[in-house]
């Protein structure tokens, strides 16, 4: 079984989509320790001297995700994506909040290189994830609500074997049943890009999220894997 694939279709219609995965048991999700916020208030702090005066939208990694978004029929400027939004809110109010060990973890990595990076709780997903093109049945429940929706057909998700979806437009929201919480112990990790360095970016994206866990879930077992059109499962089918 894999963890995580792309669907075919999906990768016909967009070839360039690059996307490490980082597997990981046994961590330990919490309040972060004052070395990793410390760690990720430094990075925000670098984003935004790197950022400076310059639209986030003109980044060439956000820039390629509003092409993709546009192109499954989702306005780019109403749904942004997670790592657009998650900038937006850096340099509206100059500091992102810590929320946990494993999200901060994420959205550091996600600061560092204008990518999204969603942090799923496997023990909350039936039988891994594909990333492809609804046909609107599905239920995705949205974080802090209780009643489920439907997406809308051929918007891109992660849906898991149950038709629950785990994110909507592709890296826009995650749903509230894969979120990290108290209890996680087993997590998959998704950096995704389509830009043209994409591939060396999120390979060094996925060192670092390996580098952190090893840091702050100490004893974690990890493994990861880049995927693209030649390699679209994980682990390997």
């Amino acid at each position: 079984m894999a963890l995580f694939r792309y669907d075919p279709e999906l990768l016909e219609r967009f070839p360039t989509t690059v996307g490490g995965l980082v597997h990981a048991r046994g961590v330990r999700n919490g309040p972060a320790s004052p070395a990793l916020v410390a760690e990720f208030r430094a990075e925000q702090e670098h984003a935004l001297e790197r950022i400076g005066a310059e639209s986030v939208g003109t980044l060439p990694s956000i820039a390629a995700w509003r092409r993709v978004f546009t192109a499954f029929g989702v306005e780019p400027t109403r749904y942004r994506n997670a790592a657009e939004a998650l900038l937006r809110r850096l340099m509206k109010h100059g500091e992102i909040p810590s929320v946990g060990t494993l999200v901060d973890i994420g959205n550091l990595v996600s600061v560092r290189y204008s990518m999204p990076v969603a942090v799923l709780d496997l023990g909350r997903v039936a039988d891994g994830i594909t990333v492809r093109f609804a046909d609107g049945r599905e239920k995705f429940t949205d974080l802090g609500k209780d009643t489920a929706e439907h997406p809308v057909h051929g918007e891109v998700i992660f849906a898991d074997e149950a038709g629950i979806v785990h994110a909507r437009r592709w890296c826009w929201r995650q749903s509230a049943q894969s979120a990290a919480r108290a209890d996680t112990d087993e997590i998959l990790l998704a950096v995704e890009g389509h830009h043209g360095t994409a591939a060396d970016d999120i390979l060094a994206a996925v060192g670092d999220l390996r580098h952190l866990l090893g840091e702050h879930c100490e004893g974690a077992r990890v493994g990861s894997a880049l995927l693209n059109a030649g390699n679209p499962s994980f682990p390997g089918e």
